[in-house]
């Protein structure tokens, strides 16, 4: 596998690139800005995402979604939720069904509740997917940091390929088949980052975002186990890993949103000045709806929901969920099926 694509030139996607080129892969980097193609190829840096991170010269930069998909057999997409389905059916005219894609993108469609697999296997013929996720900020890994991640696909090839081509001294990829379970995880903890984030702002302390921390994995492996995932996912990368990194990091741009309205500023207010995309915006919309329709009760959720979307002042969200009734700590799961996922 010579070639290798990655579909979004975003910090995550232009440090995948980083990776691949240094591992020796000659690498398609797609951005819808010509500009910022040519910014990147003269430079080799992506002076609006990723600047200082320097890229290999075997990384080109391309404008043209088909020039990347008919030369690459394996496909990194890496995309705002929001907008993958718009580029997987620009994407669609250009594949052939024996590609691999690997999505890396940590958020559920807040029209459809889609997962982003689905998306993908709605809008191309594509089969064999798979899904990163784990404890993957950007900007760590670029600066060459030891790290790891989870890919999973119910195709042991794309698993493979995968590692082959990511996989190196100091990032670490393991396998595994829980699409579902990846997916839920890596768009679940941007949730509970908002609620972290929260808790930073108004300094209340460590015992309070460990609660935060235990409680939000719980509804985590609630919701993933709901929607088809196994349960076990959720103590690996892709869930307690991610976790860990996001609520915990002030380079976690759902972190950042927490403690912006902990100090009182608004959610519109944050978003105009917001560079890139926080999902757990959208997330808490989206996961807040499907557990509505399921019948299955998320707290820390519903707690999120109530601040970003039904003007809850954050202190009084924070009440709600003190004064919630206690019970035995795992009585939620045996009403829950766990299923394998898929």
């Amino acid at each position: 596998m010579e070639s290798v694509g990655v579909v979004g030139a975003g910090s995550w996607g232009t440090t995948l690139a980083k990776v691949l080129g240094e591992n020796g892969r000659q690498t398609f980097l797609w951005a819808r800005d010509a500009e910022l193609c040519r910014q990147i190829n003269e430079s080799h840096e992506n002076p609006r995402y990723l600047p200082g991170a320097r890229l290999a010269q075997t990384v080109e930069a391309t404008a043209e979604l088909r020039h990347l998909c008919e030369r690459c057999e394996l496909i990194l997409l890496v995309v705002p939720s929001h907008g993958l389905r718009q580029v997987a059916r620009a994407m669609g005219d250009h594949l052939h069904g024996g590609q691999m894609v690997v999505h890396c993108t940590k958020g559920i469609e807040r029209e459809t509740g889609s997962r982003m697999s689905e998306i993908i296997r709605e809008e191309t013929c594509l089969r064999k997917i798979g899904a990163l996720g784990g404890p993957n900020l950007a900007s760590e890994i670029a600066l060459c940091n030891p790290a790891g991640t989870v890919v999973a696909s119910k195709y042991d090839e794309v698993v493979r390929a995968a590692q082959a081509v990511l996989h190196n001294r100091y990032f670490r990829v393991y396998g595994g088949d829980d699409v579902v379970g990846v997916e839920v995880g890596g768009a679940f903890k941007n949730i509970v980052a908002l609620a972290a984030g929260i808790a930073d702002g108004l300094r209340l302390g460590d015992n309070t975002k460990a609660l935060l921390l235990t409680r939000g994995l719980s509804e985590m492996a609630r919701f993933g186990a709901m929607m088809g995932a196994e349960v076990v996912t959720f103590g690996g990368m892709a869930g307690i890993g991610d976790l860990m990194a996001t609520c915990a990091s002030p380079l976690s741009r759902n972190h950042q949103v927490g403690e912006r309205l902990a100090r009182g500023e608004t959610l519109a207010d944050i978003e105009r000045s917001m560079f890139m995309v926080a999902e757990g915006v959208k997330t808490t919309r989206a996961v807040h709806a499907i557990a509505r329709h399921r019948g299955l009760e998320l707290p820390i959720v519903r707690a999120a929901h109530a601040i970003l979307y039904e003007g809850i002042s954050v202190r009084e969200a924070l009440d709600t969920l003190m004064a919630r009734h206690v019970g035995r700590e795992f009585e939620a799961f045996s009403a829950v099926p766990v299923r394998r996922g898929g």
